[in-house]
């Protein structure tokens, strides 16, 4: 747990140095987070049995990074999902365990801070779909993942909410609805 919030904090205080006094925050917001994420993650060594817990604690960070100087999370966080599962692979992580912590810490974290899960989970899902583009993966499998890690985390943090999840990934999301019917 200690390195965990080593990992939040060095990401936080990265970002926070990374972005502050930028004009365009939102184009910056991927690249800042994967250059934090492959410089923390490659600090901590072999990350491939912990990539999950590893990822979802660079998103944690660089949402609080990004909420000290003022940038909402509904605009960050396609940016920050698709910067920290680049990060992580570049680090030596696995592409499906980042996928699945960094959809899975941006569930969390909108609970956390009241955000809708619904925007949160397509922002998200997106962000794992561009960082599949940037790296070279499987878009249709990293859309799989996604899609599923962003309904068992919603299970998880708020089962009323199940439902607009789903609906927002249909309308958003290519293939969600199949996706969906899969996972019932």
């Amino acid at each position: 747990m200690k390195i965990l919030s080593q990992i939040i904090n060095g990401v936080k205080g990265g970002i926070v140095a990374a972005l502050k006094g930028v004009a365009d925050i939102s184009g910056a917001i991927t690249g800042a987070v994967k250059n934090v994420a492959v410089s923390t993650l490659k600090g901590i060594g072999d990350i491939g049995e912990t990539t999950l817990e590893a990822v979802g604690g660079i998103v944690k960070g660089a949402i609080a990074g990004l909420s000290e100087i003022g940038t909402k999370m509904i605009g960050s966080i396609k940016g920050v999902v698709s910067g920290a599962i680049q990060g992580a692979v570049e680090a030596g992580g696995r592409r499906r365990e980042a996928t699945r912590g960094a959809i899975r810490q941006a569930i969390y974290s909108a609970k956390e801070t009241g955000e809708d899960l619904g925007q949160i989970a397509v922002e998200a899902v997106h962000g794992a779909i561009d960082a599949a583009k940037s790296i070279g993966g499987n878009v249709v499998e990293t859309t799989h993942d996604a899609v599923k890690a962003a309904i068992e985390a919603t299970e998880e943090v708020s089962k009323g909410a199940v439902s607009v999840v789903k609906e927002s990934l249909e309308k958003a999301i290519e293939g969600a609805k199949d996706i969906l019917s899969e996972i019932k």
